[in-house]
């Protein structure tokens, strides 16, 4: 063997958390190999928030973690350890200036994430970090319950600290495999079930193709199962001549679909009018008739949809778009007001991982120390990242935990005795 094949630390994976856990190793003074599939680095963090790259948000660490439901509590150690503070810190270390424009979502302040992996390519060059791309690991070394290092297509590469940052399964067309699951069920460890999250949804009504040039800002979706009734999102909404997108869809989509893996279709009722209930809507149409009785129902309802949508509803329900509210009898006119409270709609499907920017599920969490994000099974072996069964909505939640999760392995494991 040669000495070349040998090194205090190798990182799998050079997204998000691979990159700042080769950073933060290097910076302890390890020599460090950073091993990436594909031929450049970040290729999904490039890709993040259309190119804008939402690196995180100012929410207090018990309000970000609440975001990630059950298993939130998890990322404590990780959060405390890499805050979003930290992580601008950091970045601005490295020369990337952030701001929070809507004092919320934390962004480059070039909107560009090109400047972030720009300032990454040049730190790892500083550090002599050891980047080997176009290189696929296929196993891990493991000898009496003990990391030993990789096995890449052409040769082995020896350390006694190996840190998982292969990322899920979602966007295959930026590398996504499910590799690092693969390797870790090899050695002992198991994976929860697997989810596409964060993408599109298709529904089963076809109206919504007509209505695709507008957006719906503080829609609200609701599952209409009793079962899962409290599950519920709030965001911007737009309809696609599929179904439905947007932020709030992108959100929704990690409740929607473990659910579609079971049932064939989801109904759901969505709120077109910015959370309005249906005895606020008849006292607004009662102030608009007021003012101008003349005016026509399609013109009335622009008061509060888009009127691509209002064409549909009354459509829907069979009324007279051009007639006044007077001339349209109760019946129809109690439909309307109903459907505008709660727009039924069906989930049939989506785009699977092809689509999904994040995985719901991975490595389960109880093999995993969250004080070091060291798997419980074996020693030297670390985890982070979104191989790990956590994941939050959008709005800078993901990358941040995957940040947060890269320092706090890679501390741990520089910090660690190192022996070969």
């Amino acid at each position: 063997m040669n000495r070349e094949d040998h090194c205090d630390v190798i990182v799998i994976g050079a997204g998000a958390a691979g990159i700042v856990a080769a950073i933060t190793a290097a910076r302890e003074n390890k020599s460090v190999l950073l091993l990436e599939k594909l031929s450049n680095i970040g290729a999904k963090l490039k890709a993040t928030g259309g190119g804008r790259c939402n690196l995180t948000n100012t929410l207090s660490q018990n309000d970000f973690m609440a975001k990630f439901g059950k298993n939130g509590r998890f990322m404590q150690d990780a959060l405390s350890a890499f805050s979003a503070t930290d992580l601008r810190a950091f970045l601005d270390s490295i020369g990337v200036a952030t701001h929070a424009p809507d004092g919320f979502r934390i962004f480059p302040t070039s909107h560009s994430s090109a400047t972030i992996l720009s300032a990454f390519e040049n730190e790892i060059v500083r550090l002599n970090i050891d980047l080997r791309t176009k290189s696929s690991v296929h196993s891990l070394l493991v000898e009496n319950g003990n990391i030993k290092g990789v096995a890449c297509e052409d040769k082995h590469y020896f350390a006694p600290k190996v840190i998982l940052a292969t990322g899920g399964l979602g966007y295959p067309a930026l590398g996504a495999q499910g590799d690092g699951y693969k390797m870790a069920c090899e050695i002992g460890h198991s994976v929860s079930e697997l989810a596409p999250a964060m993408m599109p949804l298709h529904t089963k009504e076809s109206w919504v193709a007509a209505c695709t040039a507008d957006t719906i800002a503080k829609a609200t979706l609701k599952v209409h199962m009793p079962k899962y009734k409290n599950l519920t999102a709030q965001g911007d909404l737009i309809f696609t001549k599929k179904g439905i997108r947007g932020p709030v869809v992108l959100d929704f989509a990690r409740e929607i679909t473990p659910i579609l893996a079971k049932c064939d279709e989801v109904p759901i009722l969505a709120n077109l009018t910015k959370g309005l209930s249906e005895d606020e809507i008849i006292r607004h149409f009662k102030n608009e008739i007021a003012k101008d009785p003349r005016k026509s129902v399609l013109e009335h309802l622009q008061t509060l949809i888009p009127q691509s949508v209002a064409c549909e509803f009354v459509k829907l329900l069979g009324i007279d778009s051009h007639a006044t509210f007077a001339k349209v009898e109760g019946k129809s006119r109690d439909a309307l007001y109903k459907l505008l409270a709660w727009t039924p709609l069906t989930i049939s499907g989506h785009e699977g991982f092809a689509m999904a920017m994040i995985t719901r599920g991975g490595i389960r969490l109880k093999e995993i120390d969250p004080k070091t994000m060291q798997s419980r099974l074996i020693e030297g072996l670390y985890f982070c990242g979104e191989v790990v069964d956590i994941d939050g909505p959008c709005g800078g939640y993901n990358l941040q935990w995957s940040f947060s999760s890269g320092y706090l392995a890679a501390i741990s494991a520089a910090r660690q005795e190192i022996t070969i």
